[in-house]
């Protein structure tokens, strides 16, 4: 407990005074108190004739002696008896005949004495009490603070994050920042009729940054910025979440204009009537809550609600409607552009080698979040301490990129010749597959060093950013999944469980082609289900499959004949470039790990597979042969031309062949 809140105590300094009076009393009672002897002692003097006065108390069975003679410099002395001995005293004190007689003492209680044993323990019991409310009523998480919010109120002491700190969002920090303007100038939206919305939902991958641009808002606005989780909305005891929910808009409304940001919102906010349990629970009547603070805003209220979500598919749809969270913001993995920015924020305070070129760095990593360039970073200069060296140069962040993808190398895992040259040959396969077909990504890396879970993996990186894929792709990245394990078949003839993952991840894109995407002649775009399915069994309760057992057979069917295709491709691959495989085998088993430049000078005479025939989606509608239109040219600003060259640059240099799944994803050799 800190020493500053005990000091301000007020219960303190009333126990020290009371302490201090009752030390004191008996002080002084104890000044002039008689000196107490023992019953021995006592008899002995009053025997020695040196009594002069006895006064006996009744009921306290003690005898009080005035002495003409000091015993132990006392003249006054006091011994107590037990009722077996009272005969023996008082034959004593008659036998002593006291100069001044003796004298018996009956004690009788005063009404001061009743009053006061009658008052003291009241009096304790009150301050007990008072003590234990207080102790309630003080700080969050006390019994008596179920009900308020824990809001954190961001204040001038916090650390402020700008707009200038967020890097790869550009779209929604032109969003946002029109979220600042409303607050510190509303009258400007005010007077054309405006109104700012009262919600903003920021939704978007995992480290896509989002609480980053949240924060950014808070140190941008100058408004009080309260923040708190979705989590914290909701305890063991029922109606303390919209207690909370009312406190916190309280709050709000009273220091306008504000803003209240609710991470992982989805934690309060996702469909009512989904999951097992009561419709009523603590978590819907929370929501309820939350429903009626956001739409009975006062239209000039000025607070404005940002939350933050991973999925933004589970909420309920009375929270996304128009009114509450009327706008919703995405928040992507960035871009090339965005990645070389947020690798340049993320880079200041951090010792680079000349030789490092972030933009390089950037193309390896597509499909990486914020917070993944971010430790890739951490990671690069992690290792350059760990080796002692003054400068993170290219090794270190190409080994960074390898742990943030695949895991730290087990270098304590001893593999076995065998087991080294089939990882060869699968990882070779997986390649060599995807060299030799015609839509796939540039084999940038392959290694048969053990890393994480995986002991070896093959990295293919596209060339440019993709936001969509075709049939043809598709149907390559199965080729591609495939080549590991027809590798092990064509050459050992016995395959492992290294392919498992492999196997799992062709099924997985394969049902996708056929249930999602509609990609095959049989079904047709027909979409049948989702390969994730719902998060709650809730809201798939008392609703079956939407398809028959006659098409789910079908589906079954498509799915295997698009991975057997997928293995007789594999299969034709490795048979024609079979030479090529045992060559790229025994460069992996000699270097262990192979770059760009080396697999490109191995496939450089790779036979590639023939052109799919045009794939129909039905008999009845033949493909046309009329050509599509060319794209226009546009006329490119100079500073852009360069970029662009560059980037054709560093395209020619990570080759033209290749293949992946998906963009950066390695493949590891065991599930």
């Amino acid at each position: 407990m800190d020493a500053k809140k005990i000091t301000r105590n007020p219960l303190l300094y009333v126990v020290l005074i009371g302490v201090l009076l009752f030390g004191g009393f008996l002080l002084i009672s104890n000044l002039g108190a008689p000196k107490q002897i023992t019953t021995q002692q006592g008899l002995d003097l009053l025997a020695g004739q040196t009594v002069t006065e006895v006064t006996t108390t009744d009921g306290d069975q003690r005898v009080d002696m005035t002495l003409s003679k000091a015993f132990e410099d006392a003249k006054e002395v006091q011994f107590y008896y037990v009722d077996a001995r009272a005969d023996e005293v008082v034959e004593a004190i008659n036998a002593a005949d006291p100069k001044d007689g003796f004298n018996d003492v009956v004690p009788r209680a005063t009404w001061f004495d009743g009053l006061l044993s009658l008052l003291l323990p009241l009096l304790l019991l009150g301050l007990l009490f008072w003590w234990l409310l207080s102790s309630m009523q003080g700080g969050g998480g006390k019994v008596m603070q179920f009900g308020k919010s824990k809001a954190k109120l961001v204040n001038k002491e916090t650390p402020t994050v700008t707009f200038a700190d967020v890097a790869g969002a550009d779209e929604a920090i032109e969003e946002l920042e029109e979220i600042k303007e409303f607050l510190q100038d509303p009258a400007k939206f005010q007077a054309i009729g405006a109104r700012i919305p009262k919600g903003v939902l920021l939704y978007g991958p995992p480290g896509t940054g989002k609480t980053l641009l949240a924060r950014a808002v808070a140190g941008e606005a100058g408004a009080p910025f309260y923040s708190i989780s979705g989590s914290d909305f909701v305890e063991m005891f029922v109606g303390v979440g919209a207690s909370r929910v009312r406190d916190l808009f309280t709050q709000a409304k009273e220091n306008a204009p504000a803003i209240i940001f609710i991470d992982e919102i989805d934690a309060v906010g996702r469909h009512r009537g989904a999951g097992m349990g009561g419709g009523n629970d603590e978590r819907e009547q929370t929501l309820n809550q939350m429903l009626v603070e956001m739409d009975g805003f006062d239209p000039n209220a000025n607070v404005i609600v940002i939350a933050a979500t991973n999925r933004p598919d589970i909420l309920d749809p009375a929270l996304l409607r128009p009114g509450r969270f009327d706008r919703q913001i995405g928040v992507d993995a960035p871009d090339l552009k965005g990645r070389l920015h947020i690798l340049n924020v993320h880079a200041k305070g951090k010792p680079l080698s000349k030789s490092v070129d972030l933009e390089v760095v950037a193309r390896k990593t597509p499909g990486f979040t914020g917070a993944d360039l971010a430790n890739v970073l951490n990671e690069a200069a992690l290792l350059t301490a760990r080796s002692n060296a003054q400068l993170i140069d290219n090794r270190a962040l190409d080994e960074a990129i390898d742990r943030v993808i695949a895991g730290p190398q087990r270098r304590t895992r001893v593999m076995k010749d065998r087991e080294k040259l089939i990882t060869a040959y699968h990882e070779g396969g997986h390649a060599l597959a995807a060299a030799a077909m015609n839509y796939t990504d540039p084999v940038t890396k392959i290694t048969i060093l053990p890393r994480g879970k995986a002991l070896g993996y093959t990295m293919v990186m596209p060339v440019d950013d993709k936001y969509s894929v075709t049939r043809n792709e598709l149907q390559d990245q199965l080729t591609y999944a495939m080549g590991g394990r027809v590798a092990e078949e064509l050459v050992f003839h016995d395959p492992t469980t290294g392919a498992s993952n492999d196997i799992e991840k062709a099924t997985s894109i394969a049902r996708k082609m056929v249930i999602e995407y509609g990609m095959t002649t049989l079904l047709g775009p027909v979409k049948l289900g989702s390969e994730g399915g719902e998060p709650f069994a809730g809201r798939d309760m008392g609703r079956g499959r939407e398809y028959s057992e006659t098409v789910a057979e079908r589906v079954d069917t498509e799915v295997r004949a698009l991975i057997e295709q997928a293995h007789d491709e594999a299969y034709q691959v490795i048979s024609d470039n079979r030479d090529i495989l045992d060559r790229l085998a025994l460069a992996l088993l000699e270097e262990e790990t192979l770059d760009h430049n080396q697999i490109a000078d191995i496939f450089k005479d790779v036979r590639k597979l023939p052109e799919r025939p045009l794939w129909l989606s039905s008999d009845d509608r033949p493909v046309s042969d009329r050509p599509p239109i060319e794209m226009p040219t546009r006329v490119i600003p100079a500073d852009a031309a360069a970029s662009v060259d560059g980037s054709t640059d560093a395209a020619s240099a990570l080759g033209t062949t290749g293949g992946a799944p998906a963009p950066g994803q390695a493949r590891p050799a065991t599930a």
